[in-house]
Protein backbone atom coordinates (compact mmCIF):
# COMPACT_ATOMS: atom_id res chain seq x y z
CA UNK A 1 0.00 0.00 0.00
CA UNK A 2 2.52 3.05 0.82
CA UNK A 3 4.44 1.54 -2.44
CA UNK A 4 1.24 2.04 -4.45
CA UNK A 5 1.06 5.67 -2.69
CA UNK A 6 4.50 6.29 -3.29
CA UNK A 7 3.89 5.85 -6.86
CA UNK A 8 0.86 7.80 -7.32
CA UNK A 9 1.88 10.96 -5.20
CA UNK A 10 5.36 10.72 -7.42
CA UNK A 11 3.05 11.21 -10.59
CA UNK A 12 0.95 13.47 -8.88
CA UNK A 13 3.71 15.79 -7.93
CA UNK A 14 5.81 15.46 -10.94
CA UNK A 15 3.73 18.80 -12.61
CA UNK A 16 4.54 21.01 -10.30
CA UNK A 17 8.71 20.51 -10.68
CA UNK A 18 8.41 20.21 -14.56
CA UNK A 19 6.17 23.15 -15.16
CA UNK A 20 8.56 25.12 -16.97
CA UNK A 21 9.83 22.60 -19.27
CA UNK A 22 6.48 21.48 -20.02
CA UNK A 23 5.13 24.43 -21.21
CA UNK A 24 8.11 25.21 -23.16
CA UNK A 25 7.90 22.23 -25.24
CA UNK A 26 4.14 22.12 -25.92
CA UNK A 27 4.41 25.58 -26.70
CA UNK A 28 1.82 26.60 -23.81
CA UNK A 29 1.89 29.25 -20.74
CA UNK A 30 2.89 27.89 -17.24
CA UNK A 31 -1.05 29.18 -15.64
CA UNK A 32 -2.00 26.20 -18.85
CA UNK A 33 0.22 23.53 -18.58
CA UNK A 34 -0.53 23.89 -14.43
CA UNK A 35 -4.28 22.75 -15.28
CA UNK A 36 -2.62 19.49 -15.80
CA UNK A 37 -3.06 19.33 -12.14
CA UNK A 38 -6.34 20.29 -12.09
CA UNK A 39 -7.67 17.52 -14.86
CA UNK A 40 -6.25 15.20 -12.60
CA UNK A 41 -7.77 16.47 -9.14
CA UNK A 42 -11.22 16.70 -10.84
CA UNK A 43 -11.30 13.25 -11.90
CA UNK A 44 -9.94 12.13 -8.49
CA UNK A 45 -12.62 14.34 -6.85
CA UNK A 46 -15.50 12.49 -9.19
CA UNK A 47 -13.86 8.94 -8.66
CA UNK A 48 -13.61 9.35 -4.87
CA UNK A 49 -17.54 9.65 -4.77
CA UNK A 50 -18.36 7.03 -7.10
CA UNK A 51 -15.92 4.24 -6.85
CA UNK A 52 -16.99 2.59 -3.30
CA UNK A 53 -20.38 2.10 -4.69
CA UNK A 54 -19.68 1.46 -8.40
CA UNK A 55 -16.87 -1.26 -6.93
CA UNK A 56 -19.32 -2.50 -3.71
CA UNK A 57 -19.15 -6.00 -5.52
CA UNK A 58 -15.95 -6.38 -7.08
CA UNK A 59 -12.64 -8.03 -4.53
CA UNK A 60 -10.75 -4.88 -3.20
CA UNK A 61 -7.25 -6.67 -4.25
CA UNK A 62 -8.47 -6.54 -8.08
CA UNK A 63 -10.26 -3.11 -7.33
CA UNK A 64 -6.26 -1.68 -6.21
CA UNK A 65 -4.47 -3.70 -8.29
CA UNK A 66 -6.77 -1.75 -11.30
CA UNK A 67 -5.32 1.88 -9.99
CA UNK A 68 -1.66 0.43 -10.38
CA UNK A 69 -2.29 -0.79 -13.80
CA UNK A 70 -3.72 3.17 -14.25
CA UNK A 71 -0.99 4.60 -12.80
CA UNK A 72 1.49 3.07 -15.44
CA UNK A 73 -1.08 3.86 -18.33
CA UNK A 74 -1.23 7.77 -17.58
CA UNK A 75 2.47 8.13 -16.64
CA UNK A 76 3.59 6.38 -20.34
CA UNK A 77 0.80 8.88 -22.02
CA UNK A 78 2.29 11.89 -20.29
CA UNK A 79 5.74 10.37 -21.84
CA UNK A 80 4.69 10.55 -25.13
CA UNK A 81 2.13 13.07 -25.27
CA UNK A 82 2.77 15.36 -28.34
CA UNK A 83 -0.08 17.86 -27.45
CA UNK A 84 -1.39 19.69 -23.97
CA UNK A 85 -5.04 17.27 -24.98
CA UNK A 86 -3.24 14.21 -24.98
CA UNK A 87 -1.52 15.05 -21.58
CA UNK A 88 -3.92 16.14 -20.37
CA UNK A 89 -5.63 12.60 -20.89
CA UNK A 90 -3.00 10.46 -18.98
CA UNK A 91 -3.59 12.99 -16.32
CA UNK A 92 -7.28 12.10 -15.97
CA UNK A 93 -6.43 8.67 -15.88
CA UNK A 94 -4.08 9.27 -12.96
CA UNK A 95 -7.12 10.77 -11.30
CA UNK A 96 -9.06 8.02 -11.37
CA UNK A 97 -6.20 5.68 -9.95
CA UNK A 98 -5.50 8.48 -7.10
CA UNK A 99 -9.24 9.48 -6.15
CA UNK A 100 -10.30 5.28 -5.88
CA UNK A 101 -6.74 4.27 -4.03
CA UNK A 102 -6.76 7.09 -1.57
CA UNK A 103 -10.61 6.55 -0.92
CA UNK A 104 -9.97 3.02 -0.26
CA UNK A 105 -6.91 3.28 1.83
CA UNK A 106 -7.93 3.74 5.21
CA UNK A 107 -10.66 0.98 5.05
CA UNK A 108 -7.65 -1.62 3.39
CA UNK A 109 -5.60 -0.91 6.04
CA UNK A 110 -8.07 -1.60 8.80
CA UNK A 111 -8.47 -4.79 6.97
CA UNK A 112 -4.66 -5.57 6.96
CA UNK A 113 -3.97 -4.83 10.43
CA UNK A 114 -5.65 -5.36 13.44
CA UNK A 115 -7.60 -2.48 15.21
CA UNK A 116 -4.33 -1.53 17.72
CA UNK A 117 -1.74 -1.58 14.74
CA UNK A 118 -4.17 1.07 12.45
CA UNK A 119 -2.86 4.39 13.34
CA UNK A 120 0.93 2.96 12.65
CA UNK A 121 0.17 1.65 9.72
CA UNK A 122 -1.29 4.82 8.16
CA UNK A 123 1.69 6.29 9.79
CA UNK A 124 3.48 4.00 6.92
CA UNK A 125 0.91 4.80 4.17
CA UNK A 126 1.58 8.92 4.62
CA UNK A 127 5.39 7.94 4.71
CA UNK A 128 4.79 7.28 0.95
CA UNK A 129 3.58 10.67 0.57
CA UNK A 130 6.16 12.43 2.81
CA UNK A 131 8.85 10.26 0.62
CA UNK A 132 6.83 10.79 -2.75
CA UNK A 133 7.43 14.92 -1.60
CA UNK A 134 11.26 14.09 -1.17
CA UNK A 135 11.88 12.35 -4.45
CA UNK A 136 9.40 14.15 -7.27
CA UNK A 137 9.78 17.83 -6.67
CA UNK A 138 13.77 17.77 -6.53
CA UNK A 139 14.56 14.83 -7.95
CA UNK A 140 11.98 15.64 -10.87
CA UNK A 141 13.54 19.15 -11.40
CA UNK A 142 17.06 17.95 -11.29
CA UNK A 143 16.89 14.74 -14.04
CA UNK A 144 14.54 17.15 -15.84
CA UNK A 145 17.41 19.01 -16.76
CA UNK A 146 19.85 16.70 -17.74
CA UNK A 147 17.18 14.00 -19.14
CA UNK A 148 14.13 16.21 -20.32
CA UNK A 149 10.54 16.03 -19.03
CA UNK A 150 9.24 13.14 -20.72
CA UNK A 151 12.54 10.50 -19.77
CA UNK A 152 11.10 11.74 -15.87
CA UNK A 153 7.89 10.58 -16.37
CA UNK A 154 9.30 7.25 -18.30
CA UNK A 155 10.83 6.81 -15.07
CA UNK A 156 7.78 6.93 -13.27
CA UNK A 157 5.77 4.47 -15.36
CA UNK A 158 8.89 2.17 -14.00
CA UNK A 159 8.13 3.21 -10.03
CA UNK A 160 4.36 1.92 -10.91
CA UNK A 161 5.23 -1.31 -12.62
CA UNK A 162 7.87 -2.35 -9.78
CA UNK A 163 4.31 -1.28 -7.63
CA UNK A 164 2.12 -3.40 -9.45
CA UNK A 165 4.14 -6.54 -9.24
CA UNK A 166 4.59 -5.70 -5.28
CA UNK A 167 1.18 -5.53 -5.05
CA UNK A 168 0.64 -9.10 -6.85
CA UNK A 169 2.81 -10.45 -4.79
CA UNK A 170 1.46 -9.34 -1.67
CA UNK A 171 -1.93 -8.20 -0.86
CA UNK A 172 -4.48 -10.42 -0.13
CA UNK A 173 -8.21 -11.43 -1.46
CA UNK A 174 -10.66 -9.21 -0.04
CA UNK A 175 -14.46 -9.52 -0.37
CA UNK A 176 -16.29 -6.17 -0.32
CA UNK A 177 -17.02 -5.80 3.13
CA UNK A 178 -20.40 -4.15 2.92
CA UNK A 179 -22.92 -2.28 0.26
CA UNK A 180 -22.16 1.48 0.00
CA UNK A 181 -24.21 3.73 -2.05
CA UNK A 182 -24.12 6.70 -2.98
CA UNK A 183 -26.92 8.26 -0.09
CA UNK A 184 -24.55 6.73 2.38
CA UNK A 185 -21.90 9.62 1.46
CA UNK A 186 -24.54 11.80 2.34
CA UNK A 187 -26.60 10.33 5.41
CA UNK A 188 -21.93 10.62 6.65
CA UNK A 189 -21.84 14.14 5.17
CA UNK A 190 -24.79 15.32 7.78
CA UNK A 191 -23.02 14.01 10.53
CA UNK A 192 -22.28 16.91 13.14
CA UNK A 193 -19.50 18.66 12.63
CA UNK A 194 -18.66 16.91 9.26
CA UNK A 195 -19.30 19.30 6.35
CA UNK A 196 -17.85 22.20 8.38
CA UNK A 197 -14.69 19.73 8.89
CA UNK A 198 -14.61 19.30 4.93
CA UNK A 199 -15.47 22.91 4.07
CA UNK A 200 -11.93 23.77 6.37
CA UNK A 201 -10.23 20.57 4.32
CA UNK A 202 -10.79 22.19 1.04
CA UNK A 203 -9.62 25.54 2.26
CA UNK A 204 -5.89 24.16 3.78
CA UNK A 205 -5.40 22.09 0.57
CA UNK A 206 -6.37 24.99 -1.87
CA UNK A 207 -3.99 27.76 -0.17
CA UNK A 208 -1.29 24.37 -0.21
CA UNK A 209 -1.22 23.60 -3.78
CA UNK A 210 -2.03 27.06 -5.26
CA UNK A 211 1.49 27.58 -3.76
CA UNK A 212 3.23 24.34 -4.22
CA UNK A 213 1.79 23.85 -8.33
CA UNK A 214 3.69 27.23 -8.79
CA UNK A 215 6.68 27.17 -7.03
CA UNK A 216 9.47 26.47 -9.50
CA UNK A 217 7.46 29.76 -11.56
CA UNK A 218 8.07 31.62 -8.40
CA UNK A 219 11.69 30.77 -7.15
CA UNK A 220 12.75 31.20 -10.98
CA UNK A 221 10.97 34.51 -11.40
CA UNK A 222 10.86 36.05 -8.29
CA UNK A 223 13.66 34.58 -6.02
CA UNK A 224 15.91 34.47 -9.33
CA UNK A 225 16.83 30.79 -8.45
CA UNK A 226 18.47 28.60 -11.52
CA UNK A 227 17.46 24.61 -11.70
CA UNK A 228 20.18 23.31 -9.45
CA UNK A 229 18.92 26.06 -6.83
CA UNK A 230 15.49 25.08 -7.61
CA UNK A 231 16.12 21.38 -6.75
CA UNK A 232 18.09 21.96 -3.80
CA UNK A 233 14.97 24.41 -2.09
CA UNK A 234 12.79 21.18 -3.32
CA UNK A 235 14.68 18.95 -1.43
CA UNK A 236 14.46 20.94 1.54
CA UNK A 237 10.52 20.96 1.11
CA UNK A 238 10.57 17.15 0.70
CA UNK A 239 12.76 16.63 3.76
CA UNK A 240 11.25 18.81 6.31
CA UNK A 241 7.89 17.78 4.97
CA UNK A 242 9.05 14.23 5.87
CA UNK A 243 9.62 15.36 9.32
CA UNK A 244 6.78 17.12 9.54
CA UNK A 245 4.53 13.85 8.93
CA UNK A 246 6.68 12.82 11.95
CA UNK A 247 5.93 15.67 14.52
CA UNK A 248 2.68 15.24 13.54
CA UNK A 249 2.37 12.16 14.88
CA UNK A 250 3.36 13.66 18.03
CA UNK A 251 1.05 16.64 18.48
CA UNK A 252 -1.78 14.83 17.06
CA UNK A 253 -0.99 12.34 20.54
CA UNK A 254 -1.02 15.86 22.68
CA UNK A 255 -3.99 18.00 20.96
CA UNK A 256 -5.85 17.05 17.55
CA UNK A 257 -7.17 20.33 17.79
CA UNK A 258 -4.04 22.76 18.12
CA UNK A 259 -2.51 20.57 15.58
CA UNK A 260 -5.11 20.65 12.72
CA UNK A 261 -4.94 24.63 13.59
CA UNK A 262 -1.62 25.48 13.68
CA UNK A 263 -0.20 24.19 10.47
CA UNK A 264 -2.20 26.25 7.87
CA UNK A 265 -1.79 29.10 10.22
CA UNK A 266 2.22 28.41 9.89
CA UNK A 267 1.88 27.60 6.19
CA UNK A 268 0.08 31.06 5.64
CA UNK A 269 2.21 32.87 7.08
CA UNK A 270 5.06 31.52 5.56
CA UNK A 271 3.60 32.35 2.18
CA UNK A 272 2.99 36.13 3.11
CA UNK A 273 6.61 36.35 4.31
CA UNK A 274 7.73 34.37 1.14
CA UNK A 275 6.37 37.29 -0.45
CA UNK A 276 7.26 39.91 1.57
CA UNK A 277 10.78 38.61 1.37
CA UNK A 278 11.41 39.21 -1.93
CA UNK A 279 14.58 38.58 -4.06
CA UNK A 280 16.32 36.34 -1.20
CA UNK A 281 17.15 32.71 -1.78
CA UNK A 282 18.01 31.53 1.49
CA UNK A 283 15.27 33.58 3.35
CA UNK A 284 13.00 31.71 0.58
CA UNK A 285 14.49 28.38 1.42
CA UNK A 286 14.17 29.10 4.98
CA UNK A 287 10.45 30.14 4.53
CA UNK A 288 9.97 26.66 1.51
CA UNK A 289 10.87 24.01 4.68
CA UNK A 290 8.63 25.60 6.76
CA UNK A 291 5.53 25.36 4.87
CA UNK A 292 6.99 21.40 3.95
CA UNK A 293 7.28 21.38 7.82
CA UNK A 294 4.07 22.21 8.41
CA UNK A 295 2.53 20.48 5.63
CA UNK A 296 4.02 17.01 6.24
CA UNK A 297 1.59 17.12 9.44
CA UNK A 298 -1.32 18.42 7.47
CA UNK A 299 -2.60 14.73 5.94
CA UNK A 300 -2.13 12.79 8.87
CA UNK A 301 -3.97 15.12 11.08
CA UNK A 302 -7.03 14.90 8.61
CA UNK A 303 -7.28 11.30 8.18
CA UNK A 304 -6.78 10.75 11.69
CA UNK A 305 -9.44 13.19 12.67
CA UNK A 306 -11.84 11.79 10.04
CA UNK A 307 -11.04 7.96 10.71
CA UNK A 308 -11.89 8.80 14.51
CA UNK A 309 -14.89 10.47 13.69
CA UNK A 310 -16.88 8.08 11.35
CA UNK A 311 -15.30 4.73 12.18
CA UNK A 312 -18.29 2.67 10.46
CA UNK A 313 -18.37 4.18 7.35
CA UNK A 314 -14.62 4.16 6.56
CA UNK A 315 -14.48 4.09 2.78
CA UNK A 316 -17.36 6.26 2.27
CA UNK A 317 -15.96 9.04 4.87
CA UNK A 318 -12.41 7.60 2.67
CA UNK A 319 -14.36 9.40 -0.14
CA UNK A 320 -15.51 12.40 1.24
CA UNK A 321 -11.90 13.61 2.73
CA UNK A 322 -10.34 12.40 -0.56
CA UNK A 323 -13.55 14.63 -2.89
CA UNK A 324 -12.42 17.66 -0.39
CA UNK A 325 -8.62 17.56 -0.81
CA UNK A 326 -9.45 16.84 -5.08
CA UNK A 327 -11.65 19.69 -4.71
CA UNK A 328 -8.81 21.68 -3.18
CA UNK A 329 -6.02 20.70 -5.86
CA UNK A 330 -8.31 21.80 -8.36
CA UNK A 331 -9.07 24.66 -7.02
CA UNK A 332 -5.58 25.71 -6.15
CA UNK A 333 -4.04 24.85 -9.69
CA UNK A 334 -6.92 26.24 -11.71
CA UNK A 335 -7.50 29.72 -9.34
CA UNK A 336 -3.44 29.89 -9.04
CA UNK A 337 -2.73 29.52 -13.18
CA UNK A 338 -5.37 32.27 -13.71
CA UNK A 339 -3.72 34.36 -10.77
CA UNK A 340 -0.20 33.40 -12.17
CA UNK A 341 -1.42 34.44 -15.76
CA UNK A 342 -2.73 37.89 -14.42
CA UNK A 343 -0.81 38.62 -11.70
CA UNK A 344 2.43 36.43 -11.86
CA UNK A 345 3.50 34.01 -9.17
CA UNK A 346 3.62 36.54 -5.94
CA UNK A 347 0.08 36.68 -6.95
CA UNK A 348 -0.49 33.34 -6.24
CA UNK A 349 1.43 33.39 -3.45
CA UNK A 350 -0.29 36.17 -1.43
CA UNK A 351 -3.72 34.29 -2.81
CA UNK A 352 -2.91 31.23 -0.99
CA UNK A 353 -0.97 32.79 2.39
CA UNK A 354 -4.81 34.75 2.82
CA UNK A 355 -6.72 31.44 1.94
CA UNK A 356 -4.99 29.52 4.68
CA UNK A 357 -4.99 31.86 7.57
CA UNK A 358 -8.88 31.88 7.01
CA UNK A 359 -8.55 28.29 7.23
CA UNK A 360 -7.08 28.32 10.58
CA UNK A 361 -9.76 30.86 11.99
CA UNK A 362 -12.57 27.91 10.84
CA UNK A 363 -10.69 25.64 12.26
CA UNK A 364 -10.18 27.35 15.63
CA UNK A 365 -13.93 28.25 15.84
CA UNK A 366 -15.42 25.43 14.30
CA UNK A 367 -13.45 22.24 13.96
CA UNK A 368 -12.58 21.20 18.08
CA UNK A 369 -11.37 18.36 19.23
CA UNK A 370 -14.16 17.45 21.43
CA UNK A 371 -16.40 17.15 18.77
CA UNK A 372 -13.99 14.23 17.92
CA UNK A 373 -13.65 13.02 21.47
CA UNK A 374 -17.30 12.94 21.46
CA UNK A 375 -17.40 10.75 18.25
CA UNK A 376 -15.01 8.15 19.17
Amino acid sequence: MTLGVFGLVTAEFLPASLLTPVAADLGVTEGLAGQAVTATAVVALVTSLLIAAATRRIDRRLVLLAFSILLIASNLLVALAPSLPLLLLGRVLLGLAIGGFWTMSAATVMRLVPETLVPRALSMIFSGVSAATVVAAPLGSYLGGIVGWRSVFLLATGLGLMALAVQLVTLPRMAPSGLTRLRTLAEVLMRPRIGLGMISVVLVFTGHFAFFTYVRPFLEIVTGVGVSGVSGILLGFGVANFLGTLLGALMLERNMGLTLTVMPLVMGIAGLGLVGAGHAPFADSAMIALWGLAFGAVPVAWSTWITRTVPDEAESAGGLIVAAVQLAIATGAAAGGAIFDASGASGVFITGGVVLLLAALMILVGVRERSVAAAI
